[in-house]
């Protein structure tokens, strides 16, 4: 596995428990949540840009692109 593939699934893994964190749910809820209403498409796809700001940028972008689709967790 490479550096960079490392990098990935630790900022994918701290994104999922501070999301879990800010709304008081487990990790499984969490990641369960995101992949429903498409959080964890949004680091995935730009991760290059998400992992520049902080976790709790990415928290609030996720939350956003959940909501937009449909996400009720807010």
């Amino acid at each position: 596995m490479s550096r960079e593939e490392k990098n990935r699934i630790a900022f994918y893994i701290a994104c999922i428990g501070a999301f879990a964190e800010r709304f008081s749910i487990s990790n499984a809820f969490a990641y369960s949540y995101l992949s429903q209403y498409k959080g964890l498409e949004l680091i995935y796809d730009y991760y290059d840009i998400e992992h520049t700001f902080s976790i709790d940028d990415a928290v609030e972008d996720m939350q956003k692109i959940c909501r937009r689709n449909g996400g009720p967790l807010v």
